[in-house]
């Protein structure tokens, strides 16, 4: 709670009251109203602060979830939304809608075990889904001791935490345990909301979190620089290639490697459980959705925004351990943004 009123804070000091809500899309050429993805709230309040600082136009972000980015931009009532899973190129047609990645991001498993501090466990995707389907219920499961030799595991129940809301996080969560466990792919799936076998259900990063940590035994999941910021015990996780790595900008930038942009129509790209022995295997990327039908002069205060943190925000995004987009992929959105918006 102490972390989301700091963000909370920082943004308030360069944008209106966040009490003014979602009602005005078209608010003023001073202010760029935008909602979705709690995971990229840390480094958007950042940049919001420092583009305020620079150009006094202010960003008015609502933390609701990618759902509910994704709802808000189509109801028009925010000139941007965003989300950490990205449309395909035929739902962004129907919905009248552009896509373009803002950072990349990664994703940790959560854990609240007596005596396991930050880095000190080490899971992987089997696991996780077998935890997630009720079939590994105790924190001393040999399936979990196999992976942790020398921790000593309690015989402690797990407590399963997800998000209530919709959310691009579990859609990146739900998607890497669909790659690693065909029992999750065919019972469960992927997307912003399943139907979990159980668990405890918290609205946004900030509930997963406080689940977490007032709750011994339980596990969950999170934007990484989230988990850091928030003293969370995040676990390592076994990656694609067998190889232990731990979540840092690095191993997320590894995994990025793998995909290219410049190939995805509308830059649709799924980065989770890349190959490569330093890759993170819950790897993602957060997009602003934006109105083909708004204004253009509307639409290109949010494009001037972007602009600007795309080239200028790398070391409030490294600080975080986000990571940035490489120049060559800013330069394809700045085309995209030519021939899809005409600006």
């Amino acid at each position: 709670m102490l972390l989301r009123r700091k963000f909370l804070k920082t943004v308030s000091a360069t944008a209106v009251a966040l009490s003014l809500g979602l009602g005005a899309a078209h608010a003023s050429a001073s202010e760029i109203t935008g909602a979705g993805s709690t995971a990229v709230f840390p480094v958007l309040a950042k940049w919001a602060d420092a583009y305020k600082a620079k150009t006094g136009v202010a960003v008015n972000y609502q933390s609701i979830g990618s759902g509910g980015g994704i709802n808000q931009i189509k109801k028009k009532t925010v000139l941007f939304g965003d989300s950490d899973m990205p449309l395909t190129p035929e739902e962004l047609q129907a919905a009248s809608l552009v896509q373009f990645p803002v950072v990349i991001i990664g994703i940790a498993p959560i854990v609240n075990v007596p005596g396991v501090k930050a880095g000190d466990m080490v899971l992987d995707g089997q696991v996780l889904a077998d935890i997630y389907l009720g079939k590994i219920t105790k924190w001393n499961d040999p399936a979990i001791k196999r992976l942790n030799p020398r921790l000593n595991l309690p015989a402690m129940a797990i407590t399963t935490v997800h998000r209530s809301d919709g959310s691009g996080t579990t859609f990146y969560f739900t998607n890497y345990l669909s790659k690693v466990s065909p029992e999750w792919k065919e019972k469960i799936g992927s997307n912003t909301a399943v139907n979990w076998l159980g668990g405890m259900g918290g609205k946004g990063s900030e509930g997963v979190s406080s689940f977490v940590k007032q709750i011994p035994g339980a596990i969950g999941y999170v934007e990484y620089a989230y988990a850091k910021q928030s003293n969370l015990a995040w676990a390592k996780m076994l990656n694609k290639d067998g190889k232990v790595v731990v979540p840092t900008a690095s191993t997320f930038q590894a995994a990025s490697a793998h995909t290219d942009f410049a190939k995805a129509r509308d830059f649709y790209v799924i980065m989770t459980d890349q190959p490569g022995a330093t890759s993170w295997p819950l790897t993602a990327t957060t997009y602003f959705l934006l109105r083909r039908d708004t204004p253009k002069a509307e639409n290109a205060e949010v494009v001037n925004f972007a602009k600007w943190f795309l080239n200028n925000g790398q070391a409030q995004a490294n600080a975080l351990d986000y990571v940035p987009l490489p120049p060559k992929t800013v330069q394809q959105i700045e085309h995209y943004w030519k021939v899809e918006l005409g600006l």
